[in-house]
């Protein structure tokens, strides 16, 4: 089974889980999909394997069309416990839209999936973490630098706004989130830079857009981070 969602701009699937495994695809745009281990942000290039009972939440970053193929667990010779990001090379992209034609008789539909699991192959990738604290305060800020990462204020700035000291505020993000608020705020800006560069903004761009003030500057966390550079990323 192939499920296709057309995913306007902000549109989210809250967290849920299925009995089948499945392939999160986005065949247009870019999806967002959250795990226990973080976000991941998927171009048309790659997708995500989510084991069966896994929960997850998807959205679209500017509008999208999600196609998913479900595989039943005892069928599918995969035995992947974790979410897995993988590759997805143009034979495996007219293999999804294959398999969601209507009216595939069951045969081939068969066929066709133990084909899909002998193409998906991991790729390296990591997940991004920005986890949201749950008091009021430090939420009111971190809700808004993920609307705008590139906002410069201080913790003591933001304070005034949040009705709450700098100090204050340090102690929420590093008790409810594990992070200080300066890596917290760096993630932050790591997970808008993904969603820009899957979908192809030049990476100066990208580092001004996220609140960088040199390219090279952002160059250099984002290779501390994943280990490549911003222009490689997605070509792996």
């Amino acid at each position: 089974m192939v499920g296709s969602f057309p995913m306007p701009s902000r549109r989210r699937f809250a967290t849920h889980e299925h009995p089948w495994h499945q392939l999160a695809w986005a065949a247009e745009g870019v999806l967002l999909v959250e795990t226990g281990e973080g976000l991941w942000v998927l171009p048309p290039i790659r997708a995500l394997w989510i084991p069966a009972g896994v929960p997850h939440a998807t959205a679209a970053h500017g509008s999208a069309v999600m196609r998913s193929p479900y595989l039943r667990p005892g069928t599918c010779p995969l035995d992947w416990s974790a979410p897995t990001v993988v590759a997805v090379p143009p034979l495996l992209r007219e293999l999804i839209v294959h398999l969601a034609a209507p009216g595939l008789a069951e045969d081939a539909r068969a066929r066709a999936e133990a084909v899909l699991c002998d193409l998906v192959e991991p790729v390296d990738a990591v997940a991004v973490t920005v986890p949201l604290p749950s008091d009021g305060r430090g939420r009111r800020v971190a809700e808004a630098l993920l609307d705008d990462p590139a906002d410069p204020r201080t913790l003591e700035a933001w304070g005034r706004e949040a009705g709450a000291s700098g100090r204050t505020l340090a102690r929420i993000f590093t008790a409810e989130t594990g992070m200080s608020f300066g890596s917290w705020r760096t993630q932050a800006r790591l997970r808008a830079a993904l969603a820009l560069l899957a979908e192809g903004v030049p990476v100066t761009a990208v580092a001004h857009r996220v609140g960088y003030g040199t390219p090279s500057a952002f160059v250099a966390v984002f290779r501390r981070s994943f280990g490549v550079s911003p222009a490689r990323y997605f070509s792996l």
